[in-house]
C-alpha cells in the first residue's frame, strides 16, 4: 500500500496559491468545513480526506481599485449572517480582493442573500479588500457567531 496523507480535523491544511477557506459543514462533509482553512472532500471511499482545488468562479481578475471606482459596475451590499450549528454556509477564496467561491443553498449565507462571485469588502466593520482569504476567514472564524459582511456585486446590464 502506498503512503497516505491524513489530515486531522483540528489541523489546518496549508496550501500555496489560491486555496479556499470553507465556512460550513454539509451533511456529507464534502464541501464545507467550519474548522480551519483547507480543501477537503470526505466523499471518497478512503478514510482520509482528498485534497482538491476547485476552479475559480470568477470570469476574470478584478482589482480592488476597480471595485472602488466611482460609477463602476459594482454595487455594495451588506449581509448579517448568523451561524447555525455547523457554520455560516459559504466559501471564501482569493487574494486582494477575496470573493465568495461557493454558497451552500440551504445555509445561513444563502438565506441572507449572499451569492457566488461577490467580492468581500469588510467583515464586522474591518476593511478586508487588501487581505488574503486566510486572514479573512480567520476574522470570521474567530469572531462572533453573527458576522456582518459588506460585499461588492457586479450590476447586471
Amino acid at each position: 500500500m502506498g503512503p497516505q496523507t491524513a489530515v486531522a480535523p483540528s489541523k489546518e491544511v496549508k496550501r500555496g496559491g489560491q486555496g479556499g477557506a470553507r465556512l460550513r459543514s454539509s451533511s456529507d462533509g464534502s464541501m464545507y468545513s467550519r474548522r480551519g482553512v483547507g480543501l477537503t472532500n470526505n466523499n471518497s471511499s478512503s478514510s482520509s480526506p482528498v485534497l482538491f482545488n476547485p476552479k475559480s468562479v470568477l470570469k476574470r481578475p478584478v482589482s480592488t481599485e476597480e471595485l472602488q471606482r466611482p460609477g463602476g459596475p459594482y454595487i455594495k451590499k451588506t449581509f448579517t449572517i448568523v451561524a447555525d450549528a455547523v457554520g455560516w454556509g459559504f466559501v471564501v477564496r482569493g487574494n486582494m480582493p477575496c470573493h465568495i467561491q461557493a454558497v451552500e443553498p440551504c445555509g445561513p449565507a444563502a438565506a441572507a442573500g449572499m451569492k457566488v462571485c461577490q467580492f468581500v469588502v469588510s467583515v464586522n466593520g474591518i476593511n478586508v479588500l487588501h487581505l488574503d482569504y486566510r486572514t479573512v476567514s480567520h476574522l470570521i472564524l474567530t469572531g462572533p457567531k453573527t458576522v456582518v459582511m459588506e460585499v461588492m456585486e457586479e450590476t447586471e446590464n
